[in-house]
């Protein structure tokens, strides 16, 4: 049985749940069993401190997370799809430590990742997340900025109460991640208003607002377990890489994507005019399609009338990259950027198990639809 305290509004909130309930069948490479995993394990303990936060901030972020409608009533909405505390639960395996030594870890990651998110919603301006009304949209701006800062704080406060080495060296790496993360929002923004950004620029920004904490993730639950800083670096360069493969996915998703599967507008990114890897890798190649999108952009990027443009007129701008060759350069260097993940894992000892866990989840990475 999970052990519990009481909330901040008289209800009785869970703790860390039990070994059991972090038990996998021996050597499964199950993705699914492993995402439910970090679910089971991690969602107790990232309610709990949610539950800290004052009123309301609290329903707020409950709201957000798709614990409740924008009623307030209960709700089983969809709260992403885990990958980060799956690998935090995994990576403390790695230190011969059980999962659940991860689970503060995998708690810290997924409130920095939901912090962004709610400040990201707001500065893109999308009106939609996991098919469902945004919390900017639902709540105010003013909402989606404060209760970001308190996630963000909360992260922060879920390691360091720990009172362990560990817990300090742990609150660094999470630290460093989040600064890497924002450093790669304000890339990510300021390339929306320059014509050229390279392919080189696309990648470090992504590195950023992705990779690092998806390095994190993949790591802090061996530092939890004591894991000593080289293991853990490998690991981080194993999250590294893969969070750049999950971005590469994530940018021809946010073009080509499904709206019924992804939640967000047909040809998302590129009604926002993000510098994504597709475009980028359009505009750098040679040959009249990449010209001819350059010359578009450029247009758009003046365009007073950006906001009104039709379905076929997005439709046109993704044929032409996909045309001069961006969207296929984008899904080789996701399996090169998968390829570069899975060899760092080599570097290091662990159980084969453990492993091949990994990779699984990095398989699942590259060949998901949302």
């Amino acid at each position: 049985m999970s052990s519990t305290r009481t909330g901040t509004r008289g209800e009785t909130v869970p703790t860390v749940p039990s070994a059991e309930s972090a038990a996998t069948p021996a050597g499964s490479t199950d993705v699914p069993a492993l995402l439910e995993r970090g679910r089971t394990l991690a969602t107790p303990v990232l309610r709990a401190a949610v539950d800290r936060l004052a009123p309301p901030m609290d329903t707020v972020a409950a709201y957000h997370f798709g614990w409740i409608d924008a009623e307030g009533r209960p709700s089983d909405g969809d709260g992403g799809k885990a990958v980060r505390p799956a690998l935090a639960l995994l990576s403390a395996e790695v230190a011969g430590a059980p999962p659940q030594t991860g689970v503060p870890g995998a708690v810290a990651v997924e409130l920095v990742h939901n912090f962004s998110l709610l400040h990201d919603d707001l500065m893109d301006g999308d009106e939609q997340r996991r098919h469902r009304d945004t919390v900017w949209k639902v709540h105010g701006p003013a909402q989606a900025i404060l209760v970001g800062d308190a996630l963000f704080a909360l992260a922060n406060e879920v390691l360091l109460e720990l009172g362990t080495v560990e817990a300090g060296r742990a609150a660094r790496r999470l630290t460093a991640a989040t600064r890497g993360l924002i450093d790669g929002q304000a890339q990510d923004i300021s390339y929306e208003h320059r014509e050229r950004v390279t392919v080189e620029e696309c990648l470090e920004m992504e590195g950023n607002k992705t990779g690092a904490l998806l390095a994190c993730a993949a790591s802090i639950g061996a530092v939890l377990g004591g894991a000593d800083d080289r293991t853990a670096d490998v690991l981080e360069r194993y999250g590294y890489h893969l969070g750049l493969a999950f971005q590469a996915i994530d940018d021809l998703l946010g073009i080509w994507g499904d709206p019924e599967a992804t939640g967000k507008q047909t040809w998302s990114d590129l009604r926002q005019r993000k510098k994504s890897l597709p475009v980028v890798a359009a505009l750098a190649a040679d040959g009249p399609a990449s010209e001819q999108l350059g010359e578009l952009l450029a247009q758009d990027a003046k365009s007073s009338d950006f906001e009104n443009f039709s379905e076929e007129e997005f439709a046109a701008r993704a044929a032409l990259i996909e045309e001069a060759g961006g969207r296929d350069w984008t899904a080789a260097e996701a399996r090169r950027q998968h390829t570069t993940a899975v060899e760092a894992l080599d570097e290091i000892d662990m159980p084969e198990q453990v492993r091949a866990r990994f990779v699984a989840l990095a398989d699942f990475v590259v060949v998901r639809k949302r």
